[in-house]
């Protein structure tokens, strides 16, 4: 696991003492987002698990563990405007993903300062 240390701007419950916890698949992900700033997004309609099959795919699990610590947003009501939804035809929920100003700054702080294991 990577950890950073914390801001406070996480969002989270304030019971890390101070530390965000990431996983590898977290770090990786997030990683992404410090290159590309937008993703599509999608769910099938009888699951809550996110979908994005960009590059290769990206882990529901981690996507969903970047948004219950307030990094990244999952949105599928915001579709990314003038993308070609037609792979994600499986999917009725399309919507776009991106950083939150905690992301932003949890990405920084790691081009800066690196992770600790």
């Amino acid at each position: 696991m990577a950890k950073r240390t914390c801001n406070g701007n996480c969002g989270g419950c304030g019971g890390c003492g101070g530390a965000l916890y990431l996983t590898e698949a977290e770090l990786a992900l997030l990683r992404r987002f410090a290159q590309i700033p937008f993703f599509p997004l999608a769910r099938r309609a009888d699951s809550e698990e996110p979908v994005c099959l960009e590059e290769g795919g990206m882990d529901p699990a981690a996507l969903s563990a970047l948004a219950l610590k307030g990094l990244i947003r999952l949105d599928y009501d915001l579709p990314l405007a003038n993308f070609d939804y037609r792979d994600y035809g499986a999917y009725p929920h399309h919507g776009s993903m991106a950083l939150t100003a905690a992301g932003i700054d949890a990405v920084e702080t790691l081009e800066i300062s690196g992770v600790e294991e």
